[in-house]
Parts: C-alpha cells; sequence; structure tokens
C-alpha cells in the first residue's frame, strides 16, 4: 500500500490580497476560500498550502517540495513573468509542476504573455477563478496515480 500523496500548493505575491485586490479580475473569493476549495478536491491527499510576497521563501519551499512531495500546484502570480531564479528551482524538481492562475495571463497586458514557469510545468492551468486550484489538484492527482481512479 502506498503512502498518501502530498501535493503542495504554492501561492507567489499579492495573492493574499484575494478579495480585496481588483475583484473584477481575481473574484471574491479569499485565499482562506481557494486553501479549502483546494483541500475538498484532494480527497484523501494531504495538501500544503502556503503564500508568501517574498521570492526567496517561495525557492525555498520549492526545494522542500523536492524531498516531500508527490506534486506541486504553483501560481507564481508576478513572479511568473519575471524570476529566472523561480525558473533555476523548478527545474530541480522530478515531480509533476501544475502552473495555476486565476486570470488567464494572455489575455492580459503583454507583460503577462510570458511565463517562466511554462517551459518547466507538466500543465498550466488559467482563467477559470479558484476553479483553476481544483482543476490544478484533480490534475495532479491524476498524475501521480495515473492508474488509479481519482
Amino acid at each position: 500500500m502506498s503512502e498518501t500523496p502530498v501535493i503542495f500548493v504554492l501561492n507567489g505575491p499579492n495573492l493574499n490580497l484575494l478579495g480585496e485586490r481588483e475583484p473584477e479580475i481575481y473574484g471574491h473569493e479569499t485565499l482562506a476560500d481557494v486553501q479549502a476549495l483546494c483541500e475538498r478536491a484532494a480527497g484523501a491527499a494531504r495538501v500544503v498550502f502556503r503564500q508568501s510576497n517574498h521570492e526567496g521563501e517561495l525557492i525555498d519551499w520549492i526545494h522542500e517540495a523536492r524531498r516531500e512531495a508527490s506534486a506541486l500546484v504553483l501560481n507564481p502570480a508576478g513572479y511568473g513573468h519575471t524570476s529566472v531564479a523561480l525558473l533555476d528551482a523548478l527545474k530541480t524538481l522530478t515531480i509533476p509542476v501544475i502552473e495555476c492562475h486565476l486570470s488567464n495571463p494572455a489575455a492580459r497586458e503583454r507583460f503577462r504573455h510570458r511565463s517562466y514557469v511554462s517551459p518547466v510545468a507538466t500543465g498550466i492551468v488559467s482563467g477559470f477563478g479558484p476553479f483553476s486550484y481544483e482543476l490544478a489538484i484533480q490534475a495532479a492527482l491524476r498524475l501521480i496515480r495515473p492508474s488509479r481512479e481519482t
């Protein structure tokens, strides 16, 4: 019998302001609402849900995921468009990485069209608001348990 899968869900800068910041783009749900949705979607899998406004802390958590996670769901927020350091940390992972965004970056400002995360992500879910996270969790579960029903 295999051990319980662990899915790290890491969130980048300003996501602590969900529900307050630009609700016309990001919606009215809070980060706590998103965490609860992820935990429900994960079923028996354990979710490690974190948010930081600090790039180095996110990198430390990615390093931790190398040892402890079965999969990583990452909403890099603004760092996705700017951080080569985040890219380098993600390159060290051998687990599935799902890039996740509440909005659709391709439908927004031009500078948001480039992601440093996308080239190393197993897959990308964007544009569905908080439901993006649920879809990302479902994808992660399928990738870590491909032969079993999720």
